[in-house]
């Protein structure tokens, strides 16, 4: 089954009025086989909170060796966002393989009036996806209340409840003790409920489920959580104090409740495995979470935070207490069902609102939540119907000063996050089989796949939009002689979806100034149009080697193992001359690495790196080369910084979470590389639906993690990963793809040579030279920025070769 088939299939059961009890969703189980029996669960219930509790639990648990599922609502972009192994999205062939296995029964049950709901259906999708991956644990969190949710199919080892408020009354209860009692109904048989209620609630929790773990501040909690503040504009320092251990660590999540969080997600982790405070205290710093107090930029300071209800909004009104600004301007998008006036209440008073709509059918109208803030006492009230061009407006009003906060509801975050997440992919298409190719993977029908095809042998963009600026999209790429092709899903209002615009620069060009000043946010997309395709744009220089041409990066291997040349260079003196002779035959940077990464590789202390490295960084740092070093590890790349090096290569993907901000401190380039393992998993391959789309979607977040760290954006090196975590096919593909990955506006470093995906086309170990040769007049020709590469003098020829016929005028032939 196709992917749009399967997608519209799922989406179409929002028809389905929720329900409440689990019998539908287990004899959906049962018709699938119950393919989740094996795996264990942790369920995470509660009015705020359990989001950032379920993903700081995951991240903990990855950290001790697991292999963990993670299943949470609402969705931001992609509704596979919903279902994760280890941070992946479940892959496109699998949600068609588990609708193509339900959809009879499902089709069935609906013609006796029993079809299951959404919520159901993708709760048992990602319960059998679970199974099928053969996870070790699953953390689920809990759509409404608890007892009757669909995630109680299962019987949890470990479950939390982490606060109550007054929400979905009518559903779950009329009362904070209903709603408690309610909730804790997920409370496990052989574990103790973990929560940081209090007060009535409390109370109810502990009529139903008797005795508790208490997190909290409170001197009678069972584990004490301590919120030390910020240390800066993107992590809080805590403590946590069990009763026979203590961590004191920093998390990705500001606000004082995310304490308690951390706390409780400690706590079911601990419940789960034999977890080590360090594993702890590095899963919680990894535990980042979109839209919950997301700080996205500081000049003005701009804030992202998915609160929904009055008590959320209380509780980021303390949060964003602890900074300083001048002027408050609050883009407010919320839901039909919710408090609005006590959403208002709770929050400071703007001095200037920006009222919206977020894209979906259960959104308030923009003049009602205009009101309540007119009530509260706003300055300035202005009203503009999509989130995108909310935000626009509130940026433009806002001084450098000022702070800009987008809240009320996860739809209306979702939408204001694009403007950082969107990226329009580049598509390089020399003929028919190749438009055929992008167009299926838009996810386009099969006619229109046919129909369309010979259209986009020119400028192809894809890139995700919302269903009514498709539309517009598609009418003025029409009437410019241009095209866009829509994604089959093109009959949901309320989900983002495909488009592949097609057309001639001139066309897109015409599009860009026709999109100014157009509603929907569709001003802002013309814009990144602009910065994607070079359209009047001015490009920023900083006098790196890489900015309009492809530079050459020599690997320099200060170790006893690497792959290729591990012990020619590891003394100091013959590293030194060896980076000597790479600079004299061209190389624009000299790439130090301590600690070997290939398969089975050792690893070293921070010490032992350091002592390899510093001295000779420090030696050859004043060559006419930029110096970069090869690590994993913040605390190497401090010191390598402080002995002169000028660029950041970490081969982890920022796994150590306090290298993105080392790297802005100095304002170094920062090299993120798609990474499952380092050192090299050979065994560890994973599945994608298109290897070069799911990897910039993975790379998206992490370089948006380094950018909210303070680095620009032309500062952060995307290096997509071969050899790491990739079959064979999908290396060669991600080469031959290279230029794609400039939808991340990022440079694009390829790292190819002697790797072992030559070995399939018949050049063995030893003797890869001219392959990689051959790679980097592939890279080059495609648009790489940096080629990483061993033998110097042999690269750089190919890479003036591939400047010789991009530009042969600019030869100097006297």
């Amino acid at each position: 089954m196709d992917y749009h088939e399967a997608a519209n299939f799922l989406f179409d059961l929002r028809r389905f009025r929720p329900k409440p009890g689990t019998d539908s969703t287990a004899d959906l189980l049962a018709h699938l086989g119950d393919p989740h029996d094996g795996v264990q669960f942790v369920q995470v219930a509660g009015s705020n909170g359990k989001g950032s509790t379920a993903r700081m639990t995951e991240q903990v648990l990855r950290e001790s060796g697991l292999t963990v599922g993670l299943y949470t609502s609402p969705h931001f972009d992609d509704v596979r966002e919903r279902i994760t192994v280890d941070g992946r999205k479940i892959t496109k062939a699998a949600m068609g393989e588990f609708v193509e296995d339900a959809h009879e029964y499902i089709t069935d049950r609906a013609v006796d009036g029993e079809s299951p709901t959404f919520f159901e259906t993708m709760t048992a999708m990602a319960l059998w996806y679970f199974g099928r991956e053969a996870v070790d644990v699953a953390i689920l969190e809990v759509g409404i209340g608890g007892r009757y949710d669909a995630t109680s199919v299962v019987s949890p080892i470990a479950s939390a409840v982490t606060s109550v408020t007054l929400e979905h009354t009518g559903i779950i209860g009329e009362t904070v003790e209903e709603i408690a009692t309610d909730k804790a109904h997920v409370a496990p048989d052989d574990a103790l409920l973990v929560t940081g209620a209090t007060g009535d609630a409390l109370d109810a929790i502990r009529e139903q489920a008797g005795d508790v773990v208490l997190v909290g501040e409170t001197s009678d909690a069972d584990v004490q959580t301590t919120y030390n503040g910020r240390t800066n504009h993107t992590e809080a320092a805590i403590s946590l104090s069990g009763p026979d251990w203590e961590v004191e660590t920093s998390i990705p999540l500001l606000g004082e409740y995310q304490a308690q969080n951390a706390g409780i997600a400690a706590v079911l982790a601990r419940q789960v495995a034999d977890v080590s405070e360090d594993e702890l205290a590095n899963g919680l710093r990894k535990g980042f979470w979109p839209g919950r107090f997301e700080v996205m930029g500081t000049d003005p300071l701009v804030v992202l935070d998915g609160a929904h209800n009055p008590g959320a909004c209380e509780a980021l009104a303390e949060t964003i207490s602890e900074f300083d600004y001048d002027e408050f301007h609050l883009v407010f998008g919320a839901m039909h069902d919710k408090d609005i006036q006590s959403m208002a209440e709770g929050l400071p008073t703007p001095d200037r609102a920006v009222a919206c709509h977020p894209n979906i059918d259960r959104a308030e109208d923009e003049e009602v939540l205009a009101r309540a803030f007119e009530k509260r006492g706003a300055s300035e009230v202005a009203r503009v119907s999509s989130v995108e061009s909310a935000l626009e407006n509130a940026l433009d009003a806002a001084g450098k000063d000022d702070l800009v906060l987008v809240t009320g509801s996860l739809f209306a975050v979702a939408e204001a996050r694009t403007r950082w997440t969107r990226a329009e992919i580049p598509k390089r298409i020399g003929n028919l089989e190749e438009a055929r190719e992008a167009l299926a993977g838009t996810h386009v029908t099969e006619p229109g796949v046919w129909r369309m095809r010979g259209k986009a042998v020119h400028r192809v963009l894809k890139t995700r939009v919302q269903v009514r600026q498709a539309q517009y999209l598609k009418e003025e790429m029409l009437s410019l002689g241009g095209e866009c092709a829509q994604s089959g899903l093109n009959d949901r209002d309320d989900e983002n979806i495909d488009v592949l615009l097609m057309g001639t620069l001139a066309q897109f060009k015409r599009l860009a100034d026709k999109l100014d000043g157009q509603p929907y946010g569709l001003s802002v997309f013309a814009d990144e149009l602009r910065d994607t395709l070079g359209i009047q744009r001015a490009e920023s220089e900083h006098g790196y080697p890489w900015e309009g041409r492809t530079a050459v990066m020599g690997i320099l291997n200060v170790t006893p193992d690497s792959f290729h040349d591990g012990g020619q260079y590891e003394a100091h003196e013959d590293a030194i001359e060896r980076a000597k002779e790479m600079v004299e035959s061209g190389a624009d940077i000299i790439d130090v690495g301590g600690e070997s990464t290939r398969p089975g590789a050792d690893e070293i202390s921070n010490e032992e790196e350091i002592e390899r490295i510093a001295p000779v960084i420090e030696e050859i740092s004043d060559l006419d080369a930029m110096i970069s070093v090869d690590t994993r590890k913040a605390e190497v790349a401090r010191a390598a910084l402080d002995a002169g090096a000028d660029i950041v290569n970490d081969v982890s993907g920022l796994a150590d979470p306090e290298m993105r901000f080392v790297a802005a401190e100095y304002d170094a380039p920062l090299v993120v590389i798609h990474s499952l393992d380092a050192p090299v998993v050979p065994e560890h391959v994973v599945e994608y639906d298109d290897v070069v789309e799911d990897v910039i979607a993975e790379l998206e977040e992490r370089v948006l993690l380094a950018e909210k760290a303070g680095l620009d954006r032309n500062k952060i090196i995307v290096d997509p990963g071969l050899g790491f975590g990739k079959r064979a096919a999908e290396n060669f593909e991600l080469l031959g793809r290279t230029g794609e990955f400039h939808g991340l506006d990022c440079p694009v470093l390829i790292g190819h040579s002697h790797k072992s995906m030559f070995g399939h086309i018949g050049s063995e170990a030893g003797e890869r030279g001219p392959a990689t040769v051959a790679g980097t007049t592939i890279a080059a020709e495609r648009g790489a920025d940096i080629v990483r590469v061993h033998d110097v003098e042999a690269n750089v020829a190919a890479v003036r070769a591939v400047e010789a016929v991009e530009a042969p005028k600019t030869l100097d032939e006297s």
